[in-house]
């Protein structure tokens, strides 16, 4: 058919007639390939990916499939958003806590979604309760509907190329390239800033409680103490400053992606730092008090306790600073792994401020020692000497890996008892540190009988309150009663005590003033 003129365009009959199919075309989105990687990232690290479009169901599925939120033979829940309203809402048409718990821990696709959807979506996610612990949310968008969601989201990432201004105010993070597996970088940084600063309260509780006790105890003693005040203004710096640009500064890593996330109200103490801590602390102790008392006949010097006061420094207190500072040198080591880890050095070469520190400590500290004199309260060592010096430090990392051992037994013991008594399947990627897991079940467990006791004690202070009023009001009606038997006389002059209370007792109950109050939560 040729065309001479242009067509009118209003005659949609003739325009749309005598036409041939020359072919069909589709334009799809396709996911970018690092998506996929990314969100098999996410669930590896604990994160549950949840996708909310206001695409149409099939296109949602399609999509969520390509991406890997959706897998074959998972019962993950692909709704849209009338199917959601009529899930989660009441009889009244309110949005209920109880129903939504019962949704979203399924949801993996909501399709055709509001604003006010993402929202109840979100703030029902946060405020649940269903779990064992409170879920934190992160929410990704890029419109000016995704707002509220992103306000009140936990963390709120807002894309920064396609992202309207009103989702960049609402949202906490921005990503400037708009990618999904950026997600898995905040992710991989945020962990490694709490671990960052679970290493170095590590390390830094280990050595003051350590110094604390030595110079408490040796003064109580011997009335003096090994530490002199400048050499534990030397070893404050080693705590504070250095071992903070030391372990803080190291870069993160995929290892940290495969753990569950920490929990909300989880302590920055974890039960292994704790046995780390002790442990540690307790072995310093224990090699410093030998060579207090008996390190002049360890390495043959003379004797430095009791010294009289002008008297030069001793090299028997000279070792014994030397030793502390090797110790606590060598179990910045051990401080790098808060997670019962065996090998303390794994990573330590990809981290040149890490092992660049350390080495200026141990010259900082052969100075000290060989050159300090009064100023540092010290006397230059042999090299025998220091050799014992390096060897006690060196056993702090030996006695590192004794403790994760013995740890690492008694939760196999355990674990093996457990197993016989209770058997079960441990869920994949779930941490298998039964020291930590215990020490939180027990926290759980005392908590939910702490809430249950004030419950019952709530309940029977309204049920003896209840009674007490009902006795005020009965001795009320038996004084009515009386008084009515006393203005009778004659016959019933002669009634008894026990009958008049019996009476005046029925005939309280069954007055309408009688009401028992329903007591809340009552077995």
């Amino acid at each position: 058919m040729r065309i001479s003129k242009t067509p009118d365009w209003e005659e949609e009959d003739a325009i749309v007639s005598n036409l041939t199919l020359l072919g069909i075309l589709g334009v799809e989105d396709p996911v970018r390939e690092e998506v996929p990687d990314a969100i098999r990232l996410c669930e590896r690290a604990g994160v549950t990916v949840r996708m909310v479009t206001g695409d149409n169901v099939n296109t949602a599925r399609s999509i969520a499939t390509k991406c890997g939120i959706l897998k074959p033979g998972h019962d993950g829940l692909v709704i849209d958003s009338k199917e959601f309203n009529q899930r989660i809402r009441d009889e009244k048409g309110e949005v209920s806590q109880r129903l939504l718990d019962q949704v979203w821990p399924r949801l993996r696709v909501l399709a055709r979604s509001s604003p006010q959807d993402k929202y109840i979506l979100v703030k029902g996610i946060i405020n649940s309760k269903s779990g064992t612990a409170s879920q934190v949310v992160a929410v990704t968008g890029d419109g000016t509907n995704d707002g509220p969601a992103l306000k009140m989201a936990d963390v709120g990432f807002a894309m920064g190329i396609t992202g309207t201004d009103v989702a960049k105010e609402a949202c906490d993070i921005v990503l400037t390239d708009d990618n999904f597996s950026s997600i898995v970088k905040a992710v991989m940084w945020g962990r490694n800033v709490y671990d960052s600063i679970s290493k170095f309260l590590q390390f830094q509780l280990t050595v003051n409680v350590v110094a604390v006790t030595i110079a408490f105890v040796s003064i109580c003693i011997i009335s003096d103490t090994p530490l002199k005040t400048v050499q534990m203004l030397w070893v404050n710096l080693i705590m504070d400053t250095l071992a903070s640009l030391a372990l803080a500064t190291e870069p993160p890593t995929q290892a940290l992606l495969l753990r569950k996330p920490y929990g909300r109200t989880m302590p920055l103490l974890t039960p292994i730092m704790l046995r780390n801590i002790i442990g540690q602390a307790i072995f310093m102790v224990a090699i410093v008090f030998l060579l207090l008392f008996y390190g002049h006949r360890l390495v043959d010097i003379d004797d430095g306790l009791y010294a009289k006061l002008g008297e030069p420094p001793s090299q028997h207190f000279t070792l014994i600073f030397n030793t502390f500072v090797m110790m606590t040198v060598f179990n910045e080591i051990n401080a790098r792994k808060i997670h019962g880890e065996h090998n303390v050095f794994q990573g330590i070469t990809s981290n040149p401020l890490f092992y660049g520190i350390w080495i200026v400590t141990i010259a900082g500290q052969i100075m000290i020692v060989q050159l300090g004199g009064y100023a540092f309260s010290t006397a230059a060592l042999t090299l025998d000497q220091w050799l014992w010096c390096v060897f006690f430090g060196i056993l702090t990392l030996l006695w590192g890996q004794v403790l994760t051992t013995l740890s690492s037994i008694f939760v196999f013991i355990m674990g093996v008892r457990s197993a016989a008594v209770h058997p079960r399947e441990v869920p994949h990627g779930v941490s298998g540190d039964s020291l930590e897991t215990a020490f939180n079940k027990k926290k759980r467990d005392a908590h939910v009988f702490w809430i249950e006791s004030i419950t019952d004690l709530q309940t029977q202070i309204r049920v003896i309150r209840a009674f007490q009023s009902g006795l005020e009001d009965c001795v009320d009606s038996e004084k009515t009663c009386r008084d009515r038997k006393r203005n009778l006389g004659g016959r019933q002059g002669g009634t008894r005590a026990a009958e008049l209370d019996r009476d005046s007792i029925d005939l309280f109950i069954d007055s309408e003033e009688f009401n028992m109050p329903e007591i809340a939560g009552s077995r």
